[in-house]
């Protein structure tokens, strides 16, 4: 994916690809159709040190940067695998990592490494709010020595499988705050001794396998000292998070879009209809080249994201623009391997209805098309804010 890796890049892709036979298209298949969490496939990312890459060393994980996790991810998803069922691991506990105390670190860092305690879940959005975060209502008020937090959360995805949260809450009212993303608060939560006391987690049944769920909290106590960094000011410490989870997506979505191209591809060279290889004729071949066209371009982009968030360079835009035009890249891709398959597409063994599926959530989640347009629109291009 990356045009400037060594080879110790090269050696985790490969491994990888290795890691990843063990887990093919029928078991994949087998987790969707049953709606399963495939623990299998995340224990063995966590006994191989992959889902720990971006946990410093002296904390027990590798140490590595965002382009190896990209690498990783992308990987899983160009075999046909689905990352989406661990990748918050990888970019959660950054926010952690990054404005966390260092005996926050010590405390949770070495379990979220060696996998004796998973952070999966990231309790932003709501219902009333959506994309608007500075809307969120779940409160979070300190009473001695804790914070009792009341409120809900949605599509907070696995939070069945997950012991801990990074739960986002107001501390103050919106309106008594100097700016909309002021009064917000982040707090790491431990889940293991609340779910079905003061935390009621409600699986959402969707349209792909994502185990997403409503959260709701009521009296929930989280102890003061699992505030991270100041409080109010939590909005700033998610952002980083924000920004390694639209790369890491990012390249989840070129992973699909290469799988579903490569498919697209091999079934064009074989397939024989009146007398000749359907990828002959141009009204097959054409579309095909160009989603792979697109695909590459937009690697690219996801390159100079995961590059500028590496040497801790400002690159929220960047970030956006990767996760907008590689979501478009993998639908388009989706869209032209269904084509091309025709009837056959929507036969579950071929694996191209399940991942048609999988990839469209990308162009909603974790970001809309639309407040990615909008971000640029006005933060890169100076133009006036259209809401």
């Amino acid at each position: 994916m990356f045009i400037d890796h060594d080879e110790s890049y090269e050696q985790i892709r490969e491994a990888v690809k290795r890691l990843c036979d063990d887990f093919p298209g029928e078991y994949w298949r087998r987790q969707d159709s049953e709606s399963r969490y495939p623990a299998e496939f995340v224990q063995a990312l966590v006994d191989t040190g992959y889902l720990s890459v971006l946990v410093p060393e002296k904390y027990g994980g590798s140490g590595l940067d965002l382009k190896a996790a990209c690498i990783i991810l992308e990987t899983i998803h160009e075999t046909g695998g689905n990352g989406a069922a661990c990748h918050a691991q990888m970019y959660t506990m950054g926010t952690l990592l990054r404005h966390g105390t260092e005996a926050q670190k010590q405390t949770w860092l070495p379990g979220i490494a060696d996998g004796t305690l998973r952070l999966q879940a990231f309790g932003v959005t709501e219902p009333g709010s959506g994309t608007d975060t500075t809307r969120i209502t779940t409160t979070a008020v300190r009473e001695g020595d804790d914070y009792v937090v009341n409120g809900q959360k949605i599509w907070t995805s696995r939070a069945e499988h997950s012991d801990l949260m990074l739960l986002l809450a107001r501390t103050a009212p919106r309106e008594a705050s100097p700016k909309p993303t002021q009064g917000l608060s982040v707090f790491i939560v431990d889940l293991r001794e609340e779910v079905g006391k003061s935390v009621t987690i409600t699986p959402i049944e969707t349209m792909i396998n994502h185990s997403t769920t409503s959260v709701f909290f009521d009296g929930m106590r989280v102890p003061a000292e699992n505030l991270i960094g100041q409080e109010g000011d939590g909005f700033k410490y998610i952002l980083d998070g924000m920004n390694a989870e639209r790369i890491l997506i990012a390249s989840e979505c070129i992973g699909d879009a290469r799988f579903l191209v490569q498919r697209a591809a091999a079934y064009a060279r074989e397939r024989e209809v009146f007398g000749r290889p359907i990828g002959q004729n141009q009204g097959i071949q054409f579309p095909i080249a160009e989603a792979h066209i697109e695909t590459e371009a937009a690697a690219l982009m996801v390159e100079r994201a995961a590059t500028y968030f590496d040497e801790a360079r400002p690159c929220g835009a960047e970030a956006n623009m990767a996760k907008l035009l590689a979501s478009e890249a993998s639908w388009k891709s989706a869209d032209v391997c269904m084509q091309t398959f025709g009837g056959f597409a929507f036969a579950a063994e071929y694996d191209i209805e399940r991942k048609f599926r999988e990839t469209r959530l990308y162009r909603i989640a974790p970001v809309s098309t639309n407040l990615i347009l909008s971000h640029v629109g006005t933060h890169v291009l100076g133009m006036p804010k259209s809401f």
